[in-house]
This record gives C-alpha cells, sequence and structure tokens, in this order.
C-alpha cells in the first residue's frame, strides 16, 4: 500500500507491507539505487545506514505494543531522506505514523496547506514515533503504580509475576531505544555535512537526538523503580512466610507437651495417676488447658506472638 503527502518542495511516500513491486516502483521513481532499494524489499534486522550522492538510507526498529499479547516487541521503519522528498517503509501497521497519516489526510481534505519543508517532517516523523514510545512507557508506570497500591495490600503472591512482565516490557524498551543511538546520531550528522537542508536542521537533529534520550532516560527510571518494586516485594513475600514459620513452629511447641501429658497419663500400668479416678478426663483436661494458657501468655509476654 502506498500513501503520498504532497507539500509545497516536497513529498512523503509511505509504503506499508509493499510488494516487491511497489518498491520497484517507489525506486524508479527516486532514483533510488540498487543498494538501498535492495534493504527496502526485506525487512533488515539491525540498525543501518546508507548513503550515495542524493539521499541517505536509515533503518531503526522502534519498540511497540501488541494489543492481542500485551507484549512489546520491535517493528521495523526504513527512512529514504533526500532534499526534497521521504520514503518510509514498513512491514508492519505502526500506529503513530498511521495516526499521522490520518492527521495530513484530513489537512488535505479541508484544504489547509501549511509550509512545510522536509526536514521539518522528518522531525515531525521522529516526533510521533517517541512520542508513541513515550505513552506505552507512562502506560506501563501507571500498571506499575497499580500493582505496587496491589502489593502493600496483601497480595505479594500475585504482585510477583505482575512485576516481572512490566520489569521485561521496560526491558525491550530500553534495549531497541539503546540500539538506536549510534545509527540515529551518525544519520543527522550525515545529512547536516551533506547540506540536503538549512542551516536550522542542526537544531532540529539536536531536537530528535534528545527526543530519544528523554524517553530512554523515562524508561530507565521506571525502569529501576520496577526492580526496587520486584526486591521489596520479596522482602513482603518472606516476611510474610516468616510470620507463617513462627506461628506454626508456636502451635508445635503449645501441642507437644499437651500430647507428652496425654501420652503419660494414657499408660494402662500399675500406678498410673488417675487410672482409678471417675473425674480422670476432666482433671487431665483441666492441666492441659492450664498448659496451653500459661505458654500462651508466655509467648505474649516475649511478644513472640
Amino acid at each position: 500500500m502506498i500513501f503520498r503527502y504532497k507539500y509545497p518542495g516536497g513529498v512523503w511516500v509511505d509504503l506499508e507491507r509493499p510488494s516487491a513491486d511497489e518498491v520497484q516502483q517507489i525506486a524508479r521513481e527516486f532514483s533510488i539505487d540498487e543498494r538501498i532499494k535492495a534493504e527496502l524489499v526485506f525487512p533488515t534486522p539491525t540498525p543501518l545506514v546508507a548513503q550515495d550522492e542524493r539521499m541517505a538510507l536509515l533503518v531503526l526498529h522502534f519498540p511497540v505494543h501488541e494489543a492481542d499479547g500485551g507484549e512489546t516487541k520491535s517493528q521495523e521503519v526504513d527512512f529514504v531522506v533526500g532534499a526534497n522528498f521521504i520514503v518510509t517503509v514498513r512491514y508492519d501497521v505502526i500506529v503513530p505514523l498511521h495516526h499521522l497519516k490520518k492527521i495530513l489526510e484530513t489537512q488535505q481534505l479541508v484544504g489547509e496547506h501549511e509550509g512545510i519543508a522536509t526536514d521539518v517532517l522528518l522531525e515531525i516523523l521522529f516526533a510521533h514515533l517517541y512520542a508513541s514510545a513515550r505513552d506505552h512507557t507512562n502506560h506501563l508506570a501507571s500498571n506499575l503504580s497499580h500493582v505496587e497500591r496491589e502489593m502493600f495490600d496483601d497480595h505479594e503472591r500475585a504482585s510477583v509475576r505482575r512485576i516481572s512482565d512490566i520489569g521485561r516490557e521496560f526491558l525491550h524498551l530500553d534495549a531497541a531505544l539503546a540500539d538506536q543511538e549510534e545509527t540515529l546520531g551518525y544519520f543527522l550528522k550525515m545529512l547536516t555535512g551533506r547540506g540536503f537542508f538549512g542551516a536550522s536542521f542542526a537544531e532540529r537533529s539536536e531536537r530528535v537526538l534528545a527526543e530519544r534520550a528523554q524517553v530512554m532516560r523515562l524508561v530507565g527510571t521506571h525502569r529501576a523503580i520496577a526492580s526496587e518494586l520486584r526486591q521489596t516485594n520479596s522482602a513482603l513475600l518472606e516476611a510474610r512466610q516468616n510470620e507463617i514459620m513462627k506461628t506454626l513452629t508456636i502451635i508445635t511447641v503449645i501441642v507437644l507437651p499437651l500430647e507428652l501429658i496425654a501420652v503419660t497419663l494414657g499408660i494402662h500400668a500399675p500406678g498410673t495417676p488417675l487410672e482409678e479416678n471417675p473425674d480422670a478426663f476432666l482433671i487431665i483436661m483441666t492441666i492441659m488447658f492450664s498448659v496451653a494458657v500459661l505458654m500462651v501468655l508466655f509467648f505474649a509476654k516475649k511478644r513472640w506472638l
């Protein structure tokens, strides 16, 4: 599928899940050489930068949230940038670019034609992609806050899995953003040096890099919070288990002498105390109850209960 957005002085062409014929058509239109065209036909597993005299290629992978599985995965976006055109190629539906397309289509329908340049549109593309990553990070942070409240409401066991899942999401986000750093920086520096755009592009490049860095710092902060909550949750679980073990131990200590009294007085041998007494059962139960009460009072005085 090919989407076109024409602006004064240039055009943005977006290819979603393109066929080989569609890539060939766009390659002929913008005179894309074979080296760059070959990278557009199939997904590229790692970030990449390539260039010729008229254009530059950037391959990045952005973290996105899967609505069905609830996990974070990487989606590839290929940018081919020239002085008066941008070609983006993607092999999945990427929500921020889809929303940007709808906004631009609406502007075209209502007849709004703002003065926009290629470098401005390039910055807008990156801004939407990183804004989506930031929104996903904030969504995970909100879930983490909810888990924190549950954790201190005696739901430590249920919180273990949820904290681990959220921590894994932050790890994937952090890895994807860190993988972009060198490649994106080199690409923007190359565009600045080639003089495709005006002097203001250097400032736009700094804003794009700052946007990525800001999202990465946000991810790092919440990832550290998730790690601390995991440790806190483990400490709460351990404390609860210790309380359970202490309670079971105290019960065992109380029951043990009672069992000893019952066994001793239950021996059927000559001279066994109370064997001939008709009130033997009541006397034995009174002794056992008194011993249990004394032991409970002792444990309470020692603050073991």
